[in-house]
């Protein structure tokens, strides 16, 4: 029976997660049977086919784009929680009798000004950030609604929606048509590209591991080690580029989680970690991924359980102020060999994502860590892909990610505790690296 053929909870014959459930916050509706799970995107104006996940074999699993999504029911039958391998946290869900009305027809339209409607609506009703920004949306609207019209091209819509977003100077809000993506971060920093990870990683082993041992990749580049020099003591020197893509193969996560576990076994072996007296982990150009992954990493890290952050969506479309309760994320220690010394962690704004929770996540980490550096990029949250009906899309962010005390870091990044300039242009020139040399002298003395 297909998906919107099957509106009621409960159909005869259904398993017992077959059915319509609807996602606190996130804007989502998802339809389950037992071949598929199909994710309907909602907003007070549209609802849209999203992304569909094909069930596994195994009860209440799927997979879709190289990850498996879990789908547990609660005893009532009617809320369960949806988690994915490549995420942390999980989504709660609360079963409904039907599909909406409107995700069982065709969009009225898919033209130049239903496809603004939806764009606005989707950040009005997910957007967390609009008051800590200074961006009045609904004015946004006011301002560009008028300019669209049937006959608005393609390009103009792409550029006009591009202007709309551009005060908000959030790395984890694009515009996306075809292979065209419009985005900007936060005002003087610089995000992440291949380019400036090569001139970074090359900058990196022809001045601060000039005499270092041991120095390997791992995961495809991605991951750097080094026992460095006599000169510099007993320390070693981790270089973490990104959370994702290290197995150029195979994209799963679960090929990610084994890359990774490779290179951490090579690293942290029992006899480096007798002998090391302290590590450097440098996450200065480092354009995220999983937050699952660096969870992993921050349990080598550690020999006591401890919570890494607590995060939270938006909730409420109506109320810009409504949240869902507060899920913690820990970090538990893993089995194989785990370092537990004096941390020196490097960090500026091309730290980016998964690389800033995971930075996050070494704040509440027992043991001496110390930040270096410059502020990373400010954007924590998974980020929701909302189609359009002409076929674009707009990313945007709908999470916080709060600390022991409630903080969150969105926009202004999270900032280092001594600071120091990252790879600016005089660094460069004058072959510096002064957060690399600072780490290393902190770590000597013990932080």
């Amino acid at each position: 029976m297909g998906v919107a053929d099957a509106p009621h909870a409960r159909a005869g014959g259904g398993g017992p997660l077959d059915g319509v459930w609807r996602m606190d916050g996130y804007g989502t509706v998802l339809a389950v049977d037992g071949r598929a799970l199909r994710e309907y995107q909602t907003t007070a104006v549209s609802c849209l086919p999203g992304d569909v996940a094909r069930a596994t074999g195994r009860p209440g699993s799927y997979e879709a784009g190289g990850g498996v999504l879990t789908l547990r029911p609660a005893a009532d039958g009617d809320h369960a929680r949806l988690s994915a391998n490549q995420d942390v946290g999980h989504r709660l869900l609360r079963r409904i009798a039907a599909l909406p009305k409107a995700c069982t027809v065709p969009p009225a339209s898919s033209g130049p000004l239903a496809a603004f409607d939806v764009f606005w609506q989707s950040f009005e009703e997910n957007y967390p950030f609009f008051a800590a920004k200074g961006v009045d949306w609904r004015g946004v609207r006011d301002r560009y609604r008028p300019l669209v019209h049937a006959d608005t091209t393609r390009s103009e819509l792409y550029a006009l929606f591009g202007r709309m977003v551009t005060p908000l100077h959030d790395a984890h809000v694009a515009v996306q048509d075809g292979d065209g993506i419009y985005g900007v971060g936060r005002p003087g920093t610089v995000l992440p590209t291949p380019e400036l990870d090569a001139r970074v990683k090359a900058f990196v082993r022809e001045r601060d591991l000039v005499g270092a041992s041991h120095v390997q990749d791992f995961a495809d580049g991605r991951i750097t080690y080094a026992d460095l020099g006599a000169g510099h003591g007993r320390l070693g020197y981790l270089r973490v580029s990104g959370f994702t893509g290290y197995d150029p193969h195979d994209r799963s996560y679960v090929a990610q989680l084994a890359a990774l576990d490779r290179a951490l076994d090579t690293v942290f072996t029992p006899a480096r970690i007798r002998r090391l007296h302290g590590l450097v982990i440098d996450l200065r150009v480092n354009g995220g991924g999983s937050d699952a992954l660096g969870i992993h990493l921050a349990g080598r890290l550690t020999d006591t359980p401890y919570t890494a952050y607590a995060k939270r969506a938006r909730n409420d479309p109506a109320d810009p102020a409504g949240r869902t309760r507060p899920e913690p994320v820990p970090v538990t220690p893993a089995r194989d060999p785990r370092y537990t010394g004096s941390i020196a962690v490097l960090t500026g704004g091309s730290t980016v994502s998964a690389g800033e929770t995971f930075t996050q996540a070494l704040i509440e980490r027992p043991g001496r860590t110390v930040r270096i550096g410059r502020p990373t990029q400010g954007v924590f949250s998974d980020t929701l892909v909302r189609r359009l009906p002409n076929g674009m899309a707009a990313w945007l962010p709908n999470e916080e990610y709060l600390t022991r005390t409630g903080r969150t870091f969105d926009g202004t990044g999270i900032p280092p505790r001594i600071s120091e300039p990252v790879f600016t242009r005089e660094e460069f020139a004058k072959g510096r690296d002064s957060a690399f040399d600072r780490a290393v002298a902190l770590l000597r003395r013990g932080l």
